[in-house]
């Protein structure tokens, strides 16, 4: 049984958003089946940190999640930016049960242990703007990161992060999200949200001690990548 990832998938079979307008995305969504097929098995468990699907409501993103649910494996979902279907984890979890998407899960403030592996994470946010706003977000998703990460010291396994926006951006670097991973001792973390030319700004590699990996989906050309267990176990707790 392996551990995948995969972010931003940008599913619009309710809302039929053209993702072909942007270079790359052509066909996205057969391209991601074929090579989820060939690479994922049914005992696997695949993280998507976001971005999930173009849809406005539960009901209009439900052909995205049933196309999700129809390929191998176990898959975790996170919130991302785009995701404005995603309503209280007790709806979308009800919603599932309704429809039978007994293979999808949610991480929201909370820790999900998999395939020898603690998963932790959050949205975050953006951190560009520096408005007051921004402030009151970042703090709160910093808090739920907090809360996903307590919920993992009872349980055991190697711990990894997932967050759909970038904690470090070519030379910005989003303070109240990098501070509490390294507060945690936090030492490998996934994330999405970077496309296209962006790609070449992600950071990919060892930052403060933490190896920070972008797996958005046309990065990973529609392919989930696995993610190996480390060597060494280096967390905190």
């Amino acid at each position: 049984m392996s551990l995948f990832a995969i972010g931003d998938p940008h599913l619009s079979f309710g809302s039929q958003k053209p993702m072909n307008i942007f270079k790359g995305w052509e066909n996205h969504a057969q391209r991601l089946e074929e090579n989820w097929r060939m690479t994922v098995k049914e005992q696997d468990t695949v993280v998507l940190p976001g971005d999930i699907s173009w849809a406005m409501n539960l009901n209009e993103a439900l052909p995205d999640l049933q196309f999700l649910h129809r390929l191998p494996g176990k898959k975790i979902f996170l919130k991302g930016n785009h995701d404005y279907w995603w309503t209280t984890k007790n709806k979308m979890e009800q919603f599932l049960e309704q429809n039978g998407l007994e293979s999808i899960t949610f991480l929201h403030n909370s820790c999900i242990c998999a395939e020898g592996f603690r998963l932790c994470g959050t949205r975050g946010w953006l951190f560009e703007n520096g408005q007051p706003h921004d402030e009151k977000v970042l703090a709160r998703e910093a808090g739920r990161l907090r809360l996903s990460l307590d919920a993992a010291r009872e349980k055991e396994g190697e711990l990894l992060v997932f967050l759909h926006y970038p904690p470090v951006f070519g030379r910005e670097v989003n303070r109240p999200i990098l501070e509490t991973l390294l507060e945690y001792g936090i030492r490998r973390v996934y994330y999405g949200h970077i496309h296209g030319s962006g790609c070449s700004f992600a950071w990919n590699g060892d930052y403060q001690g933490i190896d920070f990996q972008l797996i958005s989906s046309d990065f990973l050309h529609f392919c989930p990548v696995k993610i190996e267990k480390s060597s060494e176990k280096r967390d905190l707790f």
